[in-house]
């Protein structure tokens, strides 16, 4: 099971970090992506952590603003959200799967595992 936190409302240019935390499971053999969605759209790929540890995807839209990251001690995964623009208000959805296929961090087939969202709000 997973939950994400730590979203919230941040003005245009604020920062927020994201969390995702997993019971019964270890991310150390997951790859885990984040995706989002916003109302009246399709949810789309943020961010990918490829389960080897070493190599990490993004989204073009989100290049240069947001690091997703990991912390095997706490078996908790990140997203460092900053330079937030209002076309990032989302819900947020942090998700694993077992492919070690680099190409298919970006697609949402590849993750079997979802958690609850978690609302970013980013006000003009």
């Amino acid at each position: 099971q997973l939950q994400a936190s730590g979203g919230g409302l941040v003005q245009t240019g604020g920062s927020l970090r994201l969390s995702c935390a997993a019971s019964g499971r270890t991310f150390r053999a997951y790859s885990v992506g984040w995706f989002r969605q916003a109302p009246g759209t399709e949810r789309e790929f943020v961010a990918g952590f490829h389960r080897g540890g070493h190599s990490t995807v993004y989204a073009d839209s989100v290049k240069g603003r947001f690091t997703i990251s990991r912390d095997n001690a706490k078996n908790m995964e990140y997203l460092q959200m900053n330079s937030l623009r209002p076309e990032d208000t989302a819900v947020y959805y942090c998700a694993a799967g077992s492919s070690g296929i680099r190409s298919n961090l970006a697609s949402q087939a590849a993750y079997p595992y979802w958690g609850q969202g978690t609302q970013v709000t980013v006000s003009s």
